[in-house]
């Protein structure tokens, strides 16, 4: 190693408890927090789940808030304030994916609440201190300690039933994570190392989850690349994939883990011309070309590969590159409307990346 190598690297400090049945030390930590009336957060999908998580906590539970929506619109953070509120809750325990965490997150940003996650997806969200919030068509995102939460619990038994194409967009999602990791701006060898196993990882889980859902130990190998994926988000800067990403959830509603997905292979090749030696290593667990060999392997998968079918027309092209351009984030390549609808367009219609 070089002796002029330099860098800083700020360490999160979250605490993660890993492993099958690790959920059942959801009210130890509770109590070991000092913590007495915790909010459970769900959407309303997973509204079931958070009363069982409730009746299990006992009287350690103030009520359940499940109205948690992808892009966590303002209107609903505010509902969840109240509810916080009224009913004397001392901390959030958010119960699922990206758009419960997100609701968390937002509510510790404006009350300064702690944080408990229990995670079932590979959103790696639960592991950063960014907020993307949603309000009149825009998303915005802001980076704050008050975000980060502050006790994550991963069980890989309550992943064995996340459905197959949830499981593989929400992977990609990470993957997506750590692709940007490589090449931002203040990288370190330690988040090139987590990145790259966090990426090996889910590219040997994936395709097993594909084949035999119930696999445990892909499971769990899926959860800890996810772990990883999302340490490397929250420690560096984001670049152009996940700017184009909250410019098309936040202005057009686009599902978040799919538009990841379907992105990811497409802002890879744009950028791995410009940050070859950086995306190397990664660009060998895909066959030597990172965008083409992202795009085979999530084809592979079943995942979604046009955002067409996501609902972005060709016709909104042009407002999406005007969008993406404005208050851009660094990126190793140029961020210019041409070159990003040039970008945009194959993944509109869903072709392999040249």
């Amino acid at each position: 190693m070089s002796s002029s190598l330099a860098f800083a690297y700020d360490v999160n400090p979250a605490r993660i408890v890993f492993g099958p049945g690790s959920a059942a030390r959801l009210a130890d930590e509770l109590r070991a927090a000092g913590r007495q009336r915790a909010l459970v957060l769900t959407t309303p999908f997973q509204k079931d789940a958070g009363q069982a998580l409730a009746a299990g906590l006992g009287g350690l539970a103030a009520g359940v808030f499940a109205e948690a929506a992808m892009h966590t619109p303002v209107e609903v953070t505010e509902r969840a304030v109240a509810a916080f509120a009224s009913l004397g809750a001392d901390c959030t325990v958010a119960l699922g994916g990206g758009s419960t965490i997100g609701l968390g997150k937002a509510i510790a940003w404006r009350n300064d609440t702690m944080q408990f996650v229990v995670a079932t997806t590979y959103a790696g969200s639960e592991v950063t201190p960014i907020l993307g919030e949603t309000m009149d068509g825009v998303k915005t995102t802001v980076r704050s300690s008050k975000i980060l939460p502050e006790v994550v619990i991963y069980d890989p038994d309550l992943t064995l039933t996340l459905p197959v194409a949830m499981s593989v967009t929400s992977g990609l999602n990470a993957i997506a994570h750590a692709v940007e990791g490589l090449y931002a701006r203040d990288r370190n060898p330690i988040t090139g190392l987590m990145a790259l196993e966090g990426i090996r990882a889910l590219h040997s889980a994936l395709p097993v989850i594909v084949r035999a859902p119930q696999d445990a130990e892909a499971r769990g190998r899926a959860l800890y690349g996810s772990w990883l994926c999302g340490t490397v988000l929250g420690t560096v800067g984001m670049a152009l994939h996940h700017k184009l990403c909250h410019t098309l959830g936040g202005s057009f509603d686009m599902p978040h883990a799919e538009t990841h997905a379907v992105l990811i292979p497409h802002t890879a090749a744009y950028n791995q011309g410009f940050a070859r030696a950086e995306l190397a290593p990664a660009a060998a667990l895909f066959g030597g070309d990172l965008g083409a060999g992202l795009w085979d392997f999530a084809r592979s998968l079943g995942a979604p590969l046009a955002l067409r079918d996501l609902g972005l027309a060709e016709a909104d092209l042009d407002r999406a590159a005007d969008l993406a351009v404005k208050n851009p984030y660094w990126n190793p390549g140029p961020v210019e409307r041409g070159a990003i609808r040039d970008l945009l367009a194959p993944a509109v219609a869903g072709q392999r990346p040249a």
